[in-house]
């Protein structure tokens, strides 16, 4: 098939979503197919195989012609071709919409809608998809774990079961007189925590935010959430959360978690005076971006014994440092930035946006 004849389908330039091009365009260069190949290789060592399979859950959409776009101007110049638009964070409103001739589906990398205009789209009879990104739901589950990891002490304590051991971190070993008691924590360790009761604040409450919720409520957390509008209350009460100013939060909260986007205005959000704030022993747990917590004052708090721990994923520098200062405190938990984990996440995201898409534009 010649390249005028095959669909246009449009495509912001998000890193992940190139995955798609890769897919459907076969005029995609060597150069980056050998880069994803790479990236992707070891949790899929045959991407080339990865790609025929997903083409075979699109017939009628490969071979394609993919424009991605850039920026809002590029959209506009790109979609009257398009009979699909993958949109991440470009809107699509009226303007748009009255210019795509032959559009028949929007697919949104993510289930929010706000810079669609999707009663427009509804009049054009235009399919709105969208779809829970596998991504988010990992990174929610990695904050959970590294609560819990912290909750739990399981840093200072993992294989420490033997007194010699638990001597070595200043636990020395004194029995219970067990004619009387139980023997449950039989080292006498002090800290350990509960989720259960705890108040967890989210800082920036988008798809990320919405499944930390979520997985928050089912431990029997309060949760509480600060971004620049708060939601509808019916939209609040379904996801059993409540609004509170930043300070109220960092006043308030046991667990800190910082759920933000890339960009100067949010560096150093938490520095001497939010961290000052906080409740004595609270934690931070950040998946998003380091530099939203000042790091000179992060490490004063932790010195300072202020602050019950943090957690982070990635880190300050890619790749870390093995004399990170962060690594001598036994409450900072630290991982190579592998929240968003494993890459089948959007592997399996790409090919079902690529099937759903298929199927609404042979429809």
């Amino acid at each position: 098939m010649s390249a005028a004849n095959r669909p246009v389908i449009v495509i912001e330039d998000d890193p992940f979503l190139r995955v798609m091009q890769l897919v459907l365009d076969p005029d995609t260069s060597a150069e980056r197919f050998a880069a994803f190949a790479d990236f992707f290789s070891h949790d899929e060592p045959d991407f080339a195989n990865y790609c025929t399979r997903a083409r075979a859950r699109a017939p009628g959409l490969f071979p394609a012609q993919v424009r991605l776009v850039d920026t809002q101007e590029e959209l506009c110049e790109a979609i009257p071709d398009a009979c699909a638009v993958v949109l991440e964070s470009l809107a699509l409103g009226w303007e748009e919409i009255a210019a795509a001739r032959h559009l028949k589906a929007v697919q949104k990398y993510g289930v929010g809608l706000r810079h669609i205009d999707t009663d427009a789209c509804a009049r054009r009879g235009i399919k709105v998809l969208t779809i829970r990104r596998r991504a988010n739901i990992a990174c929610a589950e990695h904050v959970i774990g590294l609560m819990l990891a912290q909750a739990k002490m399981t840093k200072r304590l993992m294989g420490r079961i033997s007194p010699e051991a638990l001597a070595e971190i200043g636990l020395p070993y004194r029995p219970f007189d067990r004619r009387h008691t139980p023997n449950s924590n039989w080292p006498r360790i002090r800290g350990v925590r509960m989720l259960q009761d705890a108040t967890l604040g989210i800082i920036g409450f988008g798809e990320i935010g919405r499944e930390i919720a979520l997985r928050a409520n089912v431990f029997g957390m309060r949760v509480l959430y600060f971004q620049r509008t708060p939601l509808p209350q019916p939209q609040e009460r379904q996801l059993r959360i409540a609004y509170a100013p930043l300070h109220t939060l960092l006043a308030e909260s046991d667990w800190v978690v910082p759920q933000l986007p890339s960009g100067p205005a949010l560096k150093d959000l938490i520095g001497r005076a939010e961290l000052a704030r906080m409740k004595p022993g609270a934690f931070i747990v950040n998946v998003s971006r380091p530099d939203v917590v000042n790091r000179a004052a992060l490490i004063d708090a932790l010195k300072s014994g202020r602050l019950g721990g943090f957690a982070l994923d990635p880190q300050y520098e890619t790749p870390g440092r093995p004399d990170d200062e962060l690594l001598t405190f036994d409450n900072v938990i630290l991982t190579p930035h592998i929240a968003a984990q494993p890459r089948f996440n959007a592997l399996s995201d790409c090919a079902e946006m690529v099937e759903v898409l298929a199927r609404e534009i042979a429809a």
